[in-house]
Order: structure tokens, then sequence, then C-alpha cells
């Protein structure tokens, strides 16, 4: 159903492909660049670990933006704050594309995340002001697959410009797309939040939401799921191309084409979770999920250690560990979020800055730690083991939400 204030609307295919283009843009300007990375570090002179902080200090600026672009698009509407964010997306591209060193690249990279916060913010959003119940979730789980399908392509795609127009190359393509993104919102992207039901972004309301949630300790539990459960992409996602390139020689298609496959476990990972779900709670299935991810991952720990296996055990448990990936950040969430919907806003934007500078702080050790399969995996099994830990510790309740009178069976 739509909200009650909202007008009546049913959007179409395009307009959906609009706000999960949006709402992709941070994993997009992620995977495009990943293939990249190797050749980075050699071009600048940086170690593996430094070249690394590309990627997690994206993921950190993204964090402090969601704390900050979510307020504002209360204020200001949905429009102004994701243009602006664009506009800033293509400014911080063009000058990744020129960087001198290292350092620059690492301090661009970071508002570059902020500037991207805008548009997966302002997506969920604009679903948020126009629909409600099972309308809102079937349009949500529309958007996630545009979400999960895109960077599968992505580092074939940036693998392929790397090696015509180098790393600097796949800035210029994000500077493209992202001001193509613009003028489609400029064009086609209503205003979805009138002015009658904008809020103030005063500091210290803000403030005193966000402090409300800090002191809620079983919230801060079950909001630290989220960031964990995105540690293990991202360390994934910083290490894997140096395992799979440097040390088992696969080049850089090879490596897309793997990465594909395992971004495929993620999306079968949800698809299954949608399915469950209907079938009995998220607390059920996060717990199942997280104990079976933490068994198939120390294995992983195991068998990259002592090589059992080479190659193609490494691949098979690696899969297996990020399809049930795909079972926990979505349950984490909405747990967190059970008791607060009516600061669902404020909350989410809570959670998701949590998600993103948690996935931004933890997933460095990888490069700390000799950037070699042993570090990526195990940093992937201590934050899935400490993720159990805390579930155990939140001991979440979840009612199931009755349907409305008169609602359809």
């Amino acid at each position: 159903m739509t909200t009650p204030d909202a007008p009546q609307y049913r959007p179409g295919p395009k307009y959906v492909l609009l706000l999960g283009s949006l709402a992709a843009v941070p994993a997009i300007t992620s995977d495009l660049y990943l293939p990249a990375l190797p050749t980075v570090g050699a071009e600048l002179g940086a170690s593996a670990a430094a070249a690394q902080l590309t990627l997690s200090g994206m993921l950190i600026g993204g964090a402090i933006g969601q704390l900050v672009i979510g307020p504002l698009s209360d204020r200001f509407g949905r429009r102004l704050p994701v243009l602006v964010g664009l506009m800033g997306h293509v400014l911080t591209s063009i000058l990744c594309m020129m960087a001198p060193n290292i350092s620059a690249l690492i301090g661009l990279r970071v508002a570059q995340g902020f500037f991207n916060a805008a548009s997966s913010v302002v997506a969920i959003a604009v679903i948020r002001d126009r629909f409600i119940g099972s309308d809102a979730a079937r349009l949500l789980s529309r958007l996630m697959l545009v979400i999960g399908v895109a960077p599968l392509f992505a580092p074939a795609v940036g693998g392929a410009i790397a090696e015509v127009w180098t790393w600097r190359g796949v800035f210029a393509v994000l500077a493209g797309l992202g001001l193509c993104l613009a003028v489609l919102v400029w064009r086609f992207m209503p205003e979805t939040l009138p002015a009658e039901r904008r809020r103030p972004a005063h500091p210290r309301v803000v403030a005193r939401g966000y402090l409300t949630l800090l002191k809620d300790h079983r919230f801060m539990a079950l909001a630290l799921i989220p960031g964990l459960s995105q540690a293990v992409i991202m360390s994934y996602v910083v290490g894997s191309t140096y395992v799979f390139q440097k040390e088992h020689g696969l080049s850089s298609q090879q490596f897309a084409l793997l990465f594909a496959v395992n971004g495929i476990a993620l999306i079968g990972g949800a698809q299954l979770n949608a399915f469950l779900v209907r079938r009995t709670t998220p607390v059920k299935v996060l717990r199942a999920s997280l104990a079976l991810q933490a068994v198939f991952a120390v294995t992983l720990v195991i068998v990259t250690a002592t090589g059992a296996g080479g190659l193609m055990a490494l691949c098979v448990l690696l899969w297996l560990t990020l399809t049930f990936q795909g079972l926990v950040p979505g349950n984490a969430s909405v747990l967190a979020l059970h008791e607060y919907g009516h600061m669902a806003g404020t909350a989410a934007a809570f959670l998701g800055s949590m998600q993103a500078g948690i996935g931004g702080i933890i997933s460095p050790l990888v490069g700390f730690t000799g950037g070699t399969g042993v570090s990526m995996v195990s940093v992937m099994a201590g934050s899935i083991l400490t993720a159990l830990a805390i579930l155990a510790f939140a001991t979440p309740t979840y009612r199931r939400p009755r349907p409305a009178p008169g609602a359809a069976a």
C-alpha cells in the first residue's frame, strides 16, 4: 500500500532500475575498480596494505556520509541531496583519475564514499516516502536484485577497462556513469517528500536520536552484526584480488569470473532467506545461518593454512561461506530496527553507517597481516565468530506482525 499522504503510484521497470542503479553506486564504485587494485599499488609505489586502504577508505567515507545525508534528505527533500551527491561523485572520480600518489588517492576515495552515500540513502528513502507494507517489501526486493546483479559484471568490465586504459580509465568511466545518473535523476525522478512532511535537521534533534540508539545495548549489539557481516564481505573484496591473482596466478578476467560466481552465491543466499523468513522467524534463520557460516569459515582457515585441497577447496568453502552470508545482514537489521518504527529513518541511517564503518575498519587487517589467503580467511572467520557470540549475548526477540484487518491472506 502507499503511504496515506503519498499519491497513488505504480513504479515501472525503468523507475525501479533507476532507484536500483542509485542504490548500487557504492558497490559499483568499489567493484569496477577492484581488478585494477594490484596495478594501482605498483604504479604509485604503494604496498598492498596501502592500496587496499583505497577501498576501506571509501567505506569509512560512506559511513560518515550516511549519518550526515540521512537527516539532510529529511530536511531538504530527496532530489537536491542525491544530485549534489552524484556531482560530488563525478568530481572526486575525475580527481582520483589524476591522483599523483597513494595518499591523495586514499583521501579522495574517502570523499567519494561520502558523496556516494547520498545515492544509497535517497534510493531507500524514496521507497519509504511512497510505500509501506507488502508493496514496499516487493519494491525493495526488486531493488536488491538490481544491487546484487550490477556488481557481478563490474569486475569483468573494470578488468577490461584497466587493461586498455589503466586504472585511471576506470575512474573516467565512473565519472561518466555518475554524470549519466545525475541527468536521469534530474529528468525522471520527481520529489517524493513534500514540504509539509519535511523535518528540521537541527544538530540537537539529530544528536538526540542517535544518543537514544547508543544507550540501547540490545540495539547496539544487534547493529554490530551487519557491520561484522560487512567486514566479512570487504575482507573478501580487498583480499581476493591478491589471493587469486598473485598467489594462485589467475588472470584479471578469470578473477572477474570467479568474483561473479561468488556474487551469485550471495544472491542465492538472499533469495533463500526470503523463502525461509516466510516460514519461520528472522531470529531462527540468523542463528542457524551464523552457526553454519562459522563452521565453513573455520574449515576454510584450516584448509587455506594447510593447503589441503588446493584452489578447488578454497573456492568451494569460500562459496559456501558467502552463500550463508546472504542470510545474515538483512535478518540482523530487521531485529535491530524492530522496536524503532517511530524513528526508522534515524535508526536505519545509524545502522547503515555502522555497517560501512565496521567493514572499513576491520577489512584493512587483511593487508596489515600480510595480504595472504590465510590473512583474508582468518579475518573473515574472526568476524563471523564475533557476530555469533554477539547474537548469543543480544538474545533478540521478534514478534511477527499481524496482518491488518481485511488484508489479503
